[in-house]
């Protein structure tokens, strides 16, 4: 085993229907009674941690660790509900993808800036959490670009395998997915199935860019060469 695939979660293998916004909106208001609209923030490849650090400049809250853990309580709480009612889906090509990585010995992880307890709600919707033994998630930072190490950390102690960069790939619909590879040294494969386009994806310069991940064969001529 040598290849190891750190993978994004909301456009990437997921779309989940603004799922988590929503319940971020419910958890503001039940948590801080605090109606206003939050659908003017730029969450796409932020953390979660990040977002909610947006929120509360914005409503002029506190931005303490007491209140950090309450709204992600909340959030948490919320989020079934969100899903359920927005119709989570595997986006095309993906479910069949992942099968192949793990039938064929390839380490899978996340590097995601979800909450944990939120990205295995989302995936297991799905059934896709079973393929995710470790990752990285918002609840380790809250700047995405230091998400890396743990990613490689947490696949060490899984695996007993030290992961060279070259043999590394974080995957992810958004920019920010690239430059977090290139912070750690990993390689990056970007992939238009969230907000932006694939002339938007090249901007930072990924080692390869894909429409969606419907075609295998390509995927694989990329991670293998």
């Amino acid at each position: 085993m040598k290849t190891l695939l750190l993978w994004d979660i909301d456009g990437t293998l997921l779309t989940a229907g603004g799922a988590g916004m929503r319940a971020l909106q419910v958890a503001l208001q039940r948590v801080f009674a605090i109606n206003g609209s939050i659908n003017d923030i730029d969450f796409a490849g932020r953390t979660d941690r990040w977002i909610m650090r947006q929120i509360f400049a914005k409503f002029g809250l506190p931005a303490t660790e007491e209140n950090f853990t309450r709204f992600a309580d909340g959030y948490i709480a919320a989020l079934p509900a969100a899903v359920a009612d927005r119709g989570v889906r595997a986006l095309p090509g993906v479910t069949a993808l992942l099968e192949t990585s793990f039938a064929s010995g390839v380490a899978l992880g996340l590097l995601t800036g979800n909450l944990r307890r939120g990205a295995e709600t989302k995936l297991a919707s799905k059934d896709l959490w079973r393929y995710f033994p470790f990752g990285a998630f918002a609840d380790d930072c809250e700047d995405r670009n230091l998400l890396g190490p743990y990613a490689l950390r947490r696949a060490r102690a899984h695996h007993g395998v030290d992961f060279a960069p070259a043999n590394t790939w974080v995957i992810g619909d958004t920019p920010h997915d690239v430059v977090c590879a290139r912070a750690f040294g990993a390689r990056a494969i970007a992939v238009a199935t969230g907000r932006h386009s694939v002339d938007q994806l090249q901007v930072e310069n990924p080692d390869a860019v894909f429409n969606d991940f419907g075609n295998h064969a390509a995927f694989w001529r990329v991670v293998d060469a």
